[in-house]
């Protein structure tokens, strides 16, 4: 069904008093658990017209109209009836776990997402499959305490590959776990305070805030908001605890009002008789997304969640609300244009201690409403597209139980990433660290261990793939630089800006949805395109957005890219522009099928026009909204390559072997040579001195 047959059959449903929809009674509060299997069909009243109307409104779970007096059998997608029968996300897997075969069967291969894992085998390998495991972590705001760091890091060397990467999700993935030490590892997580509940599956992922430790009123209440939130929507029937450590709890008290909030049914929100009292036995139709943050700090890419939450503070800086987004996601299909990728748009304003009860009435709504039928039309973006957001702000009201308050103006959106050494206000450090890619690994990984256990530091890991060091002694600053930058992890100012702000996701060789390479391939496209920037004669200060991802569902949110190369064939990109550096707008469209050999044909055009044609301080992605997507291929198709040289002069950079090879070993740890890292120094150097 395509989105406007969609909006098209809800429009009849709710004009329509005879039209029935049959939904699933798992869905809806029962006062027996075995009925949970039986269809009901329930006529719904007229659709209120406005947002204003007082009149009581019945939600049920969207499915095509069945004709009157006809109990048809709702359609839904194969996860749904694993779901189903799964009690509550045991069953098969509690049995595949404990067969000798390397892998799941088709079942418990869903039903372990909900445990926070994903099967995965080696695409490049022929022959027989051999399978892994990749787990994922959930990390409210990216903590990650002192002992859970050395712990993932200790789990990656004996049951992993020997790396961790950090993700787009303020969260770790451990890839290539063996079916026969998934419970060993999992227990060792939850064991050392960790989890890994609710990090895949249909249900909250982790929710995101901004990492950074600053002592202020707003970012500590965006912090302490994140956790309740995500405490307020962990699933409460032990599934998780049952299959990793044969039942028992480890499970920090809840804070009283997370209590409250979840156990409130007075709107009907809940399932009464369930041990899942906001889930029910169906859990969401799909993932769904959260984030917190305050004004101006967009370090979280807000407007890609499901549901976006900013705290608004009175002229003392005391919290007094929140503002809401709903309906962003990134993830689409290739030639299917009732699939895209959709920014957040405003819902409302509530006061902070009604925070909890609205996110669970926009979250029962999507619950509810959301579409059960087709996977790929599940996400909460599609029902609000199809709906409308008056439509959808008037059933979440009745959920809510009051009137959502005019959104508050904001100011503009920043991207802040938090590198390098700043105060946190409490009289210690931090030091935000650049990870290209996420990828922890060798030198870098050991250098890592080596301080944050000497030092005995927690960490922040951020929406963008970099990890933070807190609570630095000012004492210990001087002997950690130096130990970092001897392990690669060099000073922001000598990282060069296009890695500052480039992303991607892992890709081949385990991903399942990879069509061609991202992480693996962006070393080298950045290299290119940074030679591309010299050959135009751009500044080396100056740099572009650029997020790739091996496949349309965008993991790494390249749709919000100035520039964006998104997988869509063998060693071949779709290649979107017009996002902006504060992800505060759309890319679109640009070229399709573009060869990775050809990219220059594409990329040095538009780079080279760019530099010539630009407004003062006008973003790359500003410039090709403003010239139109027109011009610019006319631009590309007639480009023949010739840009005059810039001057260039050969200078003698080391003066001894020992100079030489030690700048060698630090290049190699960020996949450059000498050369091109005591280049990237000066200049970077020369540029904070200008």
């Amino acid at each position: 069904m395509t989105t406007t047959s969609l909006a098209a059959s809800n429009a009849a449903v709710f004009t329509d008093p005879t039209a029935q929809i049959p939904t699933f009674h798992g869905l809806k509060s029962t006062t027996s658990l075995a009925l949970a299997r039986h269809v009901r069909f329930f006529p719904p009243p007229a659709f209120p017209s406005s947002s204003n109307s007082s009149s009581p409104l019945l939600v049920r779970a969207i499915s095509t109209p069945a004709k009157p007096g006809v109990a048809a059998e709702p359609k839904r997608s194969k996860v749904e009836i694993f779901k189903e029968h799964s009690n509550f996300i045991r069953y098969p897997l509690n049995e595949e776990l404990l067969t000798d075969a390397p892998n799941l069967n088709e079942a418990a291969t869903q039903l372990i997402k909900f445990h926070g894992s994903y099967q995965q085998y080696n695409r490049e390998e022929r022959g027989q499959r051999s399978y892994s495991f990749m787990l994922r972590t959930k990390n409210p705001c990216g903590k990650v305490s002192n002992q859970l760091y050395l712990t993932m890091d200790d789990l990656a060397d004996q049951f992993g590959i020997g790396t961790l990467r950090l993700t787009t999700r303020q969260t770790f993935q451990l890839h290539g776990v063996l079916k026969k030490d998934m419970k060993t590892v999992m227990s060792t997580i939850i064991r050392s305070m960790g989890s890994t509940l609710g990090a895949c599956g249909d249900l909250n992922r982790n929710v995101l805030a901004p990492a950074a430790p600053i002592m202020r009123k707003d970012y500590l209440f965006a912090q302490k908001t994140a956790e309740d939130i995500a405490a307020l929507l962990t699933p409460q029937s032990g599934f998780y605890y049952d299959m990793w450590v044969d039942g028992e709890r480890f499970m920090s008290a809840e804070p009283p009002e997370v209590v409250k909030a979840r156990n409130d049914n007075s709107h009907g929100t809940n399932f009464p008789d369930s041990p899942e009292p906001i889930y029910g036995t169906q859990f969401l139709p799909r993932k769904f997304k959260i984030a917190v943050t305050v004004p101006t700090d967009n370090s979280v890419d807000i407007l890609t969640n499901d549901l976006g939450v900013v705290v608004i503070s009175d002229a003392e800086g005391e919290p007094q609300g929140f503002n809401i987004y709903v309906g962003g996601g990134m993830g689409r299909t290739h030639r299917l244009e009732s699939t895209f990728a959709r920014l957040g748009e405003p819902l409302g304003y509530v006061p902070k201690e009604d925070i909890l009860y609205a996110v669970k009435a926009i979250v029962v709504a999507q619950r509810e409403n959301g579409r059960r039928d087709d996977r790929k039309y599940s996400r909460l973006k599609y029902l609000i597209s199809s709906w409308g957001i008056e439509k959808f702000r008037s059933v979440v009201e009745q959920y809510y139980g009051k009137k959502f308050e005019p959104f508050r103006e904001l100011p503009e959106w920043k991207f802040e990433s938090y590198l390098g050494w700043h105060e946190q206000g409490d009289g210690n450090l931090y030091c935000g660290l650049h990870v290209d890619s996420g990828r922890i690994a060798g030198k870098m990984k050991k250098t890592l261990r080596e301080v944050i256990e000497k030092y005995n530091l927690d960490v922040r890991i951020t929406p963008h793939q970099n990890i933070i060091l807190t609570n630095i002694r000012n004492a210990w600053k001087r002997p950690i630089a130096t130990a970092l930058a001897q392990g690669g992890l060099l000073n922001p100012r000598y990282v060069d800006p296009l890695n500052i702000t480039a992303m991607a996701c892992p890709a081949f060789p385990l991903c399942p949805l990879a069509i061609t390479e991202a992480e693996r391939g962006i070393p080298d496209i950045l290299k290119r395109v940074r030679a591309i920037f010299e050959k135009v004669g751009l500044e080396y200060s100056e740099s572009v957005v650029i997020r790739i991802t091996g496949c349309p569902n965008g993991c790494a949110r390249p749709y919000m890219a100035e520039l964006g190369l998104v997988g869509d064939g063998p060693n071949s990109y779709q290649i979107w522009l017009g996002g902006k550096p504060n992800q505060t707008s759309l890319a679109r469209t640009f070229m399709d099928k573009v060869k990775i050999h050809d990219l220059e044909k594409v990329l040095e055009p538009l780079f080279y026009h760019w530099k010539r044609k630009r407004y003062s301080k006008e973003s790359f992605g500003d410039f090709t909204n403003r010239l139109g997507f027109e011009k610019l291929k006319d631009l590309v198709e007639k480009w023949d390559g010739s840009v005059p040289a810039p001057t260039r002069y050969n200078l003698r950079l080391f003066a001894d072997k020992d100079t030489y090879e030690a700048m060698d070993d630090l290049a190699r740890v960020q996949n450059k040579n000498a050369h091109q890292l005591a280049m990237e120094i000066i200049r970077n150097y020369v540029a904070a001195h200008k």
